[in-house]
This record gives structure tokens, C-alpha cells and sequence, in this order.
């Protein structure tokens, strides 16, 4: 068996129909902006427009159908790997005679969905999501990068756990999704989410498109912060 990589697709997370209909309000809106990266704009890393869907009521019921598919997608993330809440963690489990003890990745295996969709809105919250237009030829995000950093103070950056990419369209040459060091390229499919790790392991770049624009939206799923986690200190 193949080692891991940790690099998981999700194909039709969101239908073709749906996808359609984003971008279409993409290239309609007028709130695109210059794409940034961490510290600002600089095209000859990135060059995108971009919309962020933070305080956008008018998107919101955007925001809220791509928040539940890639919440979906979580799911089956942590089921293929449950070390991803256990191993930062060290989750613990009361039983019924309540006695506690570890949490393995046995007992996430064993629980409902129910259960697991509990534990993971209890230990990670959603990033907040950003629509990105990608023009052929010319627009990408070519720069070697990861996404877990630091930079502010209240380490916002640091709390991303995993990151994610779900595709608005296909049908344009190139613009993959390539991960260095696993030497992996994910190519486009509408609607399929890609989650990855957010460190330097998977450092990756986005490939421009050709013979056709790439419409994409990208966030991160982030652990709860540390009071919430663990109570105030």
C-alpha cells in the first residue's frame, strides 16, 4: 500500500448547475479586488481577482451551501484520518461510569455521523472563504507557498489546521493545484474539493490556466481557539 499523502479530492461535493451560477455572479459583481497574498498584493506571486465573502450579506447563501459541502468533505477527511484531531489534541472520552480516558482513532471510527460532525465543530471552525477568478494565460499563483504561518498577534494564521480548494469549473488546460514535495498535481474537476495539510510539507502553487479562465473558491479549516479549547488560562 502507497504511502499516505494526505492530499484527498472529493469529486461533486457541489453540483455542475450550482457552479455555474457562481461564477456567473463572479464575473458579474463589481467587488472583485487584486488577489493577495499574506503580506499584500504583489501580482508576480499571485494575480487574481478576488472576493472575499466576509460581511457580503448579498453572498451569503453562497458562503453557507460552500460551508456545508466542504464541512461534508471534512468529514470523510477525518474518517480517513482521525490522527488529524487526535495526534494535536490528545482528545479525551467519558464513559458512561465516568471514568475518562484517550481518545483513539478506533473510537472515531466507530462513532455515527452524528457524533464525529459534533466533535470536529467542537475542536475546528471554518475560514472564511474567498472566490478567486484566475484569467488564461495570464492570471495563477505560481509562488511555492504553504499556508500556516506567522503574523499576527493573534495567530490566526497558526490556527489553520487544513486547507481547501473546491473547483467552480474545468474545461481550461493547466491551472492544477501542484503540491511539491509529493510531486502531485490536482487538476480541476467542477465541484470536487481538494483538502490538504496547511505546513510547509505540502507546499504547493496554483498553475495557470490556459486556453480558458479558473474560477476556484479556497479557505481553511482552523482549530478553535485556545480559551475555547481549553478554557480561559
Amino acid at each position: 500500500m502507497p504511502a499516505a499523502d494526505f492530499i484527498e479530492t472529493y469529486p461533486d461535493l457541489v453540483d455542475g448547475a450550482t457552479c455555474a451560477a457562481i461564477v456567473r455572479r463572479m464575473r458579474d459583481s463589481d467587488a472583485l479586488q487584486p488577489g493577495r497574498v499574506g503580506s499584500g498584493v504583489f501580482p508576480e506571486l499571485k494575480r487574481s481577482r478576488d472576493l472575499s465573502l466576509v460581511n457580503r450579506p448579498e453572498w451569503q447563501d453562497v458562503d453557507a451551501l460552500l460551508q456545508q459541502a466542504v464541512f461534508a468533505g471534512l468529514l470523510r477527511y477525518l474518517r480517513q484520518y482521525p490522527q488529524a484531531l487526535i495526534s494535536p489534541l490528545m482528545l479525551q472520552h467519558q464513559s458512561p461510569d465516568g471514568t475518562t480516558r484517550r481518545l483513539q482513532a478506533d473510537d472515531i471510527a466507530a462513532m455515527d455521523d452524528s457524533a464525529v460532525a459534533d466533535l470536529a465543530r467542537a475542536c475546528l471552525r471554518p475560514g472564511a472563504i474567498n472566490l478567486q477568478w484566475y484569467s488564461a494565460g495570464e492570471g495563477g499563483y505560481p509562488y511555492w507557498h504553504c499556508e500556516l504561518y506567522p503574523r499576527d498577534a493573534r495567530a490566526e494564521t497558526l490556527h489553520r489546521h487544513l486547507l481547501w480548494t473546491l473547483y467552480l469549473n474545468d474545461g481550461f488546460d493547466e491551472g492544477e493545484t501542484e503540491f511539491l514535495f509529493q510531486q502531485r498535481k490536482v487538476e480541476p474537476r467542477t465541484g470536487s474539493l481538494l483538502i490538504a495539510p496547511t505546513a510547509f510539507t505540502h507546499t504547493h502553487r496554483g498553475n495557470r490556466p490556459q486556453n480558458g479562465d479558473k474560477f476556484i473558491a479556497t479557505s481553511w479549516i482552523l482549530f478553535q481557539s485556545a480559551d475555547k479549547l481549553f478554557g480561559a488560562p
